[in-house]
């Protein structure tokens, strides 16, 4: 049997939650994997980030390859189609919800990743530059089960896992409300934990504080908007877990991120390294480059506007969390965002200006010699001062 074929008939499949733990075993391989081989592709640039080896850099990325490729016959092949059969099932049972489309097409997309895997794995290319060739054509097909393998697996492991919200009539869960917005308007309901069930709707778990006495409570709703219920009230966070509905994969802020295939990182130069070039130069045009470089737009973007492009980013993921809280936060990184944009231009207005000036500093700043000299070796050194013992008092 190759790597990539089925199980054999008599070979019993395992239970759902054992084809869940193949997908997780295979991501957190590929984690190591990913991990390595970043330390291997920085060890191939320069201190601004430039690939200066050509051919270790294309040496690390085929290791890369071919570990991925071992790792997911090893892990994954032969129980991927029955890990996305389980996966269909459950998905065709759940709730209606949001995001279901969504998984629904990941399903589809790992499919097809996993039959041109197999296709590879059953028909290998001879050893040398082929066999490279076709790993790297696999990387990006065993990157998205690394990237989304766990939907499959929170799919497949959703009967071990399907939870009931627990047992409170309405008169309870009215009660248990009110004591908890008492308790917000006191700030005495912390907030400790936050995720998604299967029918899309957040639960978060909080400890309800009264009279010094704590109790961990289960809110269904943004605690922030009005509308939201305690949906159960628990001993502590293990009791919750038992009752409380699972937690889904969460999202991701961009369709198309992906932690295993990341693009190439464009040169940078530091902060801290242009922090340097300032208090090193002599010339008003050399501190006018450091305070230009860290106000470049572009490909070569300085950390001024890497700042700002990480607000931006920052306030759409503040916003994409779609709470009160969230969409308040993204406004004010968006103002702050606005305000680091017209702090750039300042400070670019200013290193034009500093440039201009054509100006040296003055030659009474002496640079201090950081080593002393030495004696020479046929001189004397000169006799220390007499040691005089301080009179002591009583």
């Amino acid at each position: 049997m190759t790597p990539g074929s089925d199980p054999a008939p008599e070979s019993p499949l395992p239970a759902a939650p054992d084809l869940a733990t193949h997908a997780r075993n295979f991501r957190l391989r590929m984690s190591v994997i990913a991990r390595e081989t970043e330390g291997a592709l920085d060890m191939t640039r320069d201190r601004y980030g430039r690939t200066v080896h050509e051919g270790a850099a294309a040496a690390a990325r085929a290791h890369r390859d071919k570990a991925a490729v071992e790792a997911y016959a090893t892990h994954l092949a032969p129980y991927v189609d029955a890990l996305l059969d389980a996966a269909r099932r459950a998905l065709d049972e759940l709730p209606p919800a949001r995001h279901l489309t969504g998984w629904r097409t990941v399903l589809d997309g790992l499919a097809a990743s996993a039959a041109e895997i197999r296709q590879a794995l059953d028909r290998p290319a001879a050893p040398g530059s082929a066999v490279r060739t076709q790993h790297a054509a696999l990387w990006p097909h065993l990157a998205a089960w690394a990237d989304h393998g766990s939907i499959a697996a929170n799919l497949a492991d959703q009967n071990q896992h399907q939870h009931h919200k627990a047992p409170l009539t309405d008169e309870e869960q009215q009660a248990w409300t009110e004591r908890a917005q008492a308790a917000q308007r006191r700030g005495e309901l912390e907030l400790t934990e936050s995720w998604y069930a299967t029918d899309g709707h957040p639960i978060t778990l909080a400890h309800l504080i009264e009279d010094d006495d704590s109790r961990v409570v289960a809110l269904r709703g943004d605690p922030d908007a009005p509308g939201w219920q305690v949906i159960g009230h628990f001993a502590h966070e293990y009791e919750a877990g038992q009752v409380l509905p699972a937690a889904v994969p969460p999202g991701v802020l961009r369709a198309d991120v992906s932690e295993f295939n990341r693009p190439v990182p464009a040169p940078e130069v530091s902060l801290q390294e242009l922090i340097r070039d300032v208090i090193e130069a002599q010339h008003a045009g050399d501190a006018s480059n450091a305070l230009l470089g860290a106000t470049q737009r572009g490909y070569n973007a300085g950390p001024m506007i890497r700042l700002q492009e990480l607000l931006e980013t920052a306030g759409q993921f503040a916003s994409a969390l779609e709470t009160v809280q969230g969409r308040q936060i993204a406004a004010r990184l968006t103002a702050l965002g606005r305000q680091i944009d017209f702090l750039t231009r300042e400070v670019h207005d200013a290193a034009e200006d500093l440039g201009a000036t054509v100006a040296v500093l003055p030659p009474h700043r002496t640079p201090a010699l950081r080593v002393r000299p030495r004696p020479a070796v046929d001189t004397t050194p000169p006799t220390p001062p007499p040691r005089t013992t301080p009179a002591r008092h009583r």
